[in-house]
């Protein structure tokens, strides 16, 4: 137990002096997305090579949290080269071992490939996805194991809550807050000190800090991997903001999908309570804070602030009309704030590098960077962080590498299925909260799916229709039944059944949804909607006009055939149809039943001769 500002400063330095930054050291990623690459079978061949060898104790393996790179997984870093290795198995790891680590030889087969130069790139530093990045946020992701209280102290941990706790007054951090420029950075983009001042200026015996974690936009995982790789940060971040405010106890609302970051989240908390770092007398400071976790059931209405109070109560999580605002009058009734990971993220980076140093990055209205999960028709998927103002074709083709396949680009949305989205002529839009929001889009949390050609932009405004819809709490009319009908609208016109009046209709029925809903979920569902007929307009005339559909994605509209001057009778798509509508001897021509077909594609999947067409 640490009992003083003293003992953790001494804590600090015996850590590191028993850190060989030049020891080896094999960081494997061990985030979801990497897990589902199958690398815990790459840890444990790890494991058991290292203890045949007699290497436990002079090399060390570290399983960190996601390194962002997730197309690339399972990947190992080795430390202190930082050499990269991607996609690697678990037997591959008796070569790194014997290779790498102890002859100090490169593997050229694990490097990575740049796509656009065909070269092989051996330092992490040095591959364009993670050469364009600013990463302040994610930086300790790849260093550090996530439940090593010496990994996080060893990289500066909790040293700006001491300065907090013993340095400065709670007016001094809300300020310092207020002069980086922080905004939250789930959604609403409301300033982050602001927020802080006003829930201080509201007097009771009792505040909450809560964290929402209730991330449930369709590819968005940014706040899951920093929960992930990095749960100390939001420990600290959140104890800050419990200074600052007053706060007493602390809550982090996390979704229940997400069992890696609720373990891991689990055991960071119980070791700051066994470090003295939370808990009662904090570092005999006077101070007293606990944080809990609270798992949600995947609502995603929950993350809008009232209903996550609902549920948090054990209420139904429902929306609640504005003002009091939950700086006034939150959970339980008392003054409680609520940002997301990312933002507590932020905090003891502010509070360590100071509030000039973090605006110094961004735009004058949207300061410090944004994590952004970069999903889709992208050849880089994965999480990118790079300065807020960074301008959209920097992230989709020099981060992410470009669309797949020789594609062209289509179309990136943003925000979540709450938000817009943009064609290949707004890439060069810098983006910020302020951008975002005039282009009739939003930052959202930081989803970012990108679309190549064979997108159907009414299709996708189907898509997140339906989802909110689903989703859709119902308290609230225009909502509810707004949603709802514009669901049908669109719906008609991907059957083929619209009509031109119905674009004027849809427009109406937004202006109402953003006027008169209750909550940010109705005010923001139009978005996607408002943009596919701002900006793919003609797609909409061709679905209504023409009865057609010209990405070739709506099945009402699409027709599967056979070209039987191409057609070479290998029966692939026979014997995978799943209605057995093809029909056709082998190694002859081969036909599809109109009557049978259900249009899943399937055969012109299979075809390896193109032989099969789609009009």
């Amino acid at each position: 137990m640490l009992k003083s500002a003293i003992d953790l400063e001494e804590y600090r330095k015996s850590v590191n002096q028993k850190t060989d930054i030049n020891k080896p050291c094999i960081i494997v990623c061990g985030g979801t997305g990497c897990r589902a690459y199958s690398c815990q079978k790459v840890i444990n061949s790890f494991k058991d090579e290292l203890a045949q060898k007699g290497l436990t104790e002079t090399v060390r393996l570290l399983i960190s949290g996601c390194h962002g790179f997730c197309e690339m997984g399972p990947l190992a870093v080795i430390r202190p080269q930082g050499i990269f290795y991607n996609r690697i198995s678990p037997e591959d790891t008796k070569d790194i071992i014997e290779q790498t680590i102890q002859k100090n030889k490169v593997i050229e087969k694990l490097l990575y490939t740049d796509p656009m130069t065909g070269n092989k790139i051996v330092y992490e530093r040095d591959i364009p996805f993670y050469k364009g990045q600013k990463r302040i946020v994610l930086k300790n992701n790849g260093f550090v194991d996530p439940v090593s209280m010496d990994d996080y102290i060893a990289f500066n941990g909790f040293s700006a809550w001491s300065k907090a706790l013993f340095d400065m007054k709670p007016e001094d951090i809300v300020n310092e807050i207020m002069k980086s420029g922080l905004r939250g950075r789930g959604g609403g983009g409301f300033p982050t000190g602001l927020k802080w001042k006003l829930t201080a200026a509201n007097q009771a015996d009792q505040k909450y800090v809560v964290c929402n974690a209730d991330e449930g936009d369709p590819g968005a995982y940014m706040d899951r991997s920093i929960v992930e790789g990095n749960p100390y940060a939001i420990v600290e971040g959140m104890s800050i903001a419990a200074k600052a405010i007053g706060g007493t106890e602390g809550y982090v609302y996390v979704r229940a999908e997400y069992p890696l970051a609720i373990s891991n989240l689990d055991s960071a908390i119980k070791s700051c309570r066994e470090y003295n770092l939370l808990g009662k007398n904090i570092l005999d400071s006077g101070f007293s804070f606990d944080i809990h976790i609270n798992k949600g059931s995947g609502a995603f209405v929950c993350g809008e602030e009232t209903a996550l109070i609902m549920s948090l109560e054990g209420r139904e999580g429902t929306p609640k009309p504005k003002p009091p605002f939950p700086a006034q009058k939150g959970l339980w009734g008392k003054p409680t704030l609520i940002n997301n990971v990312e933002t507590y993220a932020n905090v003891p980076i502010i509070l360590d590098r100071g509030a000039d140093w973090f605006a110094g990055f961004g735009t004058e209205g949207s300061k410090g960077t944004k994590v952004f999960s970069l999903v889709g028709k992208i050849n880089n998927t994965g999480l990118v962080e790079v300065p807020m103002g960074t301008p959209l074709r920097e992230i989709v083709f020099a981060i992410g590498g470009g669309v797949p396949n020789k594609k062209k680009f289509k179309s990136v949305q943003t925000g979540g299925p709450s938000g817009g989205c943009m064609p290949d002529h707004m890439l060069d839009l810098h983006i910020d909260f302020d951008q975002l929001t005039k282009a009739g889009s939003m930052m959202g949390s930081g989803g970012m799916i990108v679309m190549d050609e064979d997108t159907c932009m009414v299709e996708v405004a189907r898509y997140f229709l339906n989802f909110l819809k689903g989703e859709s709490c119902g308290k609230c009319v225009p909502c509810r039944e707004g949603i709802s009908q514009m669901l049908n609208i669109v719906t008609g016109i991907t059957k083929g059944t619209g009509v031109l009046s119905d674009l004027d209709l849809l427009k109406e029925i937004s202006a109402v949804l953003k006027d008169a809903s209750l909550c940010a979920l109705g005010q923001t569902a139009p978005n996607p909607v408002l943009s596919t007929i701002k900006h793919f307009e003609h797609e909409y005339l061709a679905h209504i006009q023409e009865k057609s559909c010209p990405a070739k994605v709506c099945r009402a509209l699409i027709t599967y055939g056979i070209d039987e001057t191409k057609c070479i009778g290998c029966t692939k798509c026979a014997r995978q149809c799943p209605q057995s509508a093809v029909s056709g001897e082998k190694k002859r021509p081969h036909t599809i039943e109109q009557s049978k077909c259900i249009k899943c594609g399937i055969c012109f999947q299979a075809c390896p001769v193109n032989a099969v067409w789609v009009k």
